[in-house]
């Protein structure tokens, strides 16, 4: 069987590295051969997260490339496309491939209809807004990361519509040793794009680290200060993730309560259950569901709720290692590849 995979992003990208290429080496030894044609060079992303100016020739010949690759289409069986064919633009990729018969699967784990429906200038509303909705609805098959995008998915027509969350390989997660650090560590892993909501617990942070009782630690974040936390930034790679989330005590994902939220998978969530480490995250969309309450994490919607959390935590080392097992267990039972792979192959072969 012969796959394109249009991708948007190189392995820099996180979408595109745990819904797709993760899963390319198992893929192959099920007889599946994946032909990646990824929208974006890794570069795009680097100038994006370095506050530098996209290249405009850059995007062009991007998209040039793309045309290219959909003008070869007929010589798959089917085309696996993240998100859409060309980002901002009608979905007339997707409509010739229907036309001609040509089957695509579509993978969403992210609310990216909202960056077309919910834009501020009317224009793109009215020319885009439902874009995602056409592409949704002449897919062979829609693959959803939450339950959010599965019903909105439906709503706008889509043929068929499966879930397949946003996994780990828990042969890189191997290790789920609890860290023995001099001072209690918070962790948050992510990119300067989603840094932002770290403001959201600001309060519980300072009150939690007063008197040099807690840290903060980031991962991936790029620059980023909250006055009264002491906080490390470390440099995030795919070599040294895992490393980096082991030597957390407690992983944290805020989150504002919005419809983007909504659309949201969790994946933070995923990888620091995978170390067996405790969760605290906003009480918001996926989390619901990732969280069990007292078990493997604590939601919180308050500030209050957030510094309970943080305390109950740092106090206990025997409740830190019981919801760090607990959270691995969960992870071992839904949240890996070794569960999904299986199923998102037996996907493929009946569309192509």
């Amino acid at each position: 069987m012969k796959v394109l995979l249009l991708s948007r992003y190189g392995n820099l990208g996180a979408s595109s590295r745990v819904r797709f290429y993760q899963y390319l080496p198992y893929l192959a030894t099920q007889g599946i051969q994946v032909t990646v044609a990824n929208l974006l060079k890794n570069d795009y992303l680097q100038d994006l997260y370095g506050g530098r100016r996209k290249r405009f020739g850059a995007i062009i010949g991007a998209y040039i490339r793309r045309l290219g690759y959909l003008l070869k289409s007929n010589r798959f069986d089917l085309l696996w496309v993240e998100y859409e064919i060309l980002p901002w633009l009608p979905a007339w990729g997707e409509t010739i491939l229907s036309h001609l018969g040509i089957p695509y699967v579509v993978d969403y784990d992210d609310g990216v209809f909202h960056r077309y429906n919910m834009h501020p200038k009317a224009v793109v509303r009215a020319l885009l807004g439902g874009k995602i909705d056409t592409v949704m609805r002449r897919a062979a098959l829609v693959i959803v990361g939450n339950d959010y995008l599965r019903d909105y998915a439906r709503k706008a027509g889509a043929k068929r519509v499966e879930y397949i969350p946003s996994v780990i390989d828990l042969d890189r997660y191997s290790s789920t040793l609890q860290p023995v650090n001099p001072v209690f560590t918070i962790g948050w892993i992510g990119s300067p794009a989603t840094v932002k909501y770290l403001h959201l617990v600001h309060p519980a942070l300072v009150e939690v680290c007063r008197n040099g009782s807690s840290r903060l630690v980031l991962v991936g974040s790029g620059q980023f200060k909250l006055d009264g936390v002491p906080t490390e930034i470390h440099p995030w790679s795919e070599e040294t993730e895992v490393a980096e989330i082991q030597n957390f005590d407690v992983g944290i994902m805020p989150m504002p309560d919005s419809a983007w939220a909504q659309g949201k998978c969790g994946y933070k969530l995923i990888q620091y259950m995978a170390c067996a480490r405790p969760v605290v995250a906003s009480a918001v969309g996926v989390a619901r569901q990732v969280i069990e309450e007292g078990r493997n994490g604590f939601l919180a919607t308050t500030i209050k709720d957030w510094v309970k959390a943080f305390c109950a935590l740092r106090e206990s080392d025997n409740l830190r290692e019981y919801m760090g097992k607990a959270g691995r267990t969960k992870v071992e039972a839904q949240y890996c590849i070794q569960i999904t792979a299986p199923l998102l192959v037996s996907l493929l072969m009946s569309i192509g």
